[in-house]
């Protein structure tokens, strides 16, 4: 998982196995975050829409950005004003388009997880270090 800023500069990374929920590792990935800000909105697909994950980040004042599941029992909690925010998501897909651009991140090489994280990272500080 990436996070990024509203320039797809890369914020904070995470990995895990395949076989846990996405909605799960949210959190996560925020407190990985190399700086204090707390972003206002976050933009994420379809996978996170679960009303006590928008509960848990709006007690730390992030608004969820995402459409609901198609399947959705209960009301809506967005409207179409908030959704025109979640145009934007082609900025994360970009940057996870330049981390496919390092062969080593993009097929997992390594035995150990902990190895695998810090070519993901070193990815990250090459991308940064090409947007400045």
């Amino acid at each position: 998982m990436v996070l990024a800023d509203g320039n797809g500069i890369p914020l904070a990374t995470d990995i895990e196995a395949a076989n846990h929920a996405e909605v799960n590792l949210i959190e996560s990935l925020l407190d990985e975050a190399v700086t204090d800000h707390v972003p206002p909105r976050l933009v994420y697909d379809k996978a996170a829409d679960s009303d006590p994950l928008r509960e848990r980040l709006a007690q730390r004042g992030i608004e969820l950005v995402c459409p609901h599941r198609k399947g959705r029992v209960r009301k809506p909690t967005q409207d179409g004003r908030k959704l025109r925010r979640y145009r934007k998501r082609w900025k994360i897909e970009r940057t996870i388009a330049w981390l496919h651009d390092f062969r080593r991140v993009v097929t997992r090489y390594e035995v150990y997880a902990h190895l695998y994280h810090g070519f993901v990272k070193l990815a990250c500080l090459v991308i940064c270090l090409r947007r400045l």
